[in-house]
């Protein structure tokens, strides 16, 4: 019997993340920003050449998008559902967290256990928190799956904080690696996240997903969500 067309599609999309090089490779694209292909080489351990088959196959796939500028070649998740897809199917490794071999390394995984992005949104302990309160305060509705309720809105207008226009969910619930919990995700997600990096209320670290809540941060979401961060 023949294999259905859809069933075949899916199966060669997840092969294209059974490598663990591609894995890698998407994975440290989770953080948002476009990397050059030798960036990405370096960052999977790889060589640059062995890299660019990956990086072809991966964007023909529809996975990751490609920018040029000059002669550089730039590389980056295709969009919220590519990052939702590569996010999602992290969840089900059930591996532990690989243990630090070094107090620098300690330190980096206590920083994105903290607070981090997932793709353009918060997540960590920070993405959970900040979730449960605008759960708590009626600002998000998860009674039926997560949804932004009529005084989340207004609330988004107060805060300032603009929401994009487009055809991606409003808000939506992302289960967080780390906390095993689910953080915001979605239109509302992301334009949360976007305000609290352009307001200066975190501070992206060095070469890692994490964030720092800075002191204008923590009194802003003490303010707006009654957190002590």
């Amino acid at each position: 019997m023949d294999t259905p067309p859809r069933a075949r599609a899916l199966a060669d999309t997840a092969a294209l993340l059974a490598d663990p090089t591609r894995a890698a490779i998407c994975l440290a694209l989770l953080d948002g920003r476009a990397w050059t292909a030798g960036e990405l080489a370096r960052h999977a351990a790889v060589a640059a050449s062995t890299a660019s088959g990956h990086l072809h196959r991966l964007v023909d796939a529809g996975l990751l998008a490609e920018e040029r500028q000059g002669r550089h070649r730039y590389l980056r998740l295709a969009g919220p559902a590519a990052a939702e897809l590569v996010e999602a199917l992290a969840q089900f490794t059930g591996a532990p967290p690989v243990a630090a071999r070094s107090l620098r390394a300690a330190r980096q995984q206590g920083e994105l256990a903290r607070a981090r992005t997932c793709y353009d949104h918060l997540a960590g302990a920070l993405g959970v928190a900040v979730t449960d309160a605008m759960t708590a305060r009626g600002l998000l509705d998860d009674r039926h799956g997560l949804a932004l309720t009529p005084a989340g809105a207004d609330w988004l207008t107060t805060a300032g904080i603009t929401v994009r226009p487009g055809r991606r969910p409003a808000v939506r619930a992302c289960l967080d690696f780390t906390e095993r919990r689910p953080h915001l995700a979605g239109a509302v997600g992301a334009a949360l996240c976007r305000h609290a990096v352009d307001t200066g209320w975190v501070e992206p670290r060095p070469d890692t997903r994490a964030l720092r809540v800075t002191p204008a941060g923590a009194a802003a979401l003490r303010g707006l969500l009654g957190l002590d961060w």
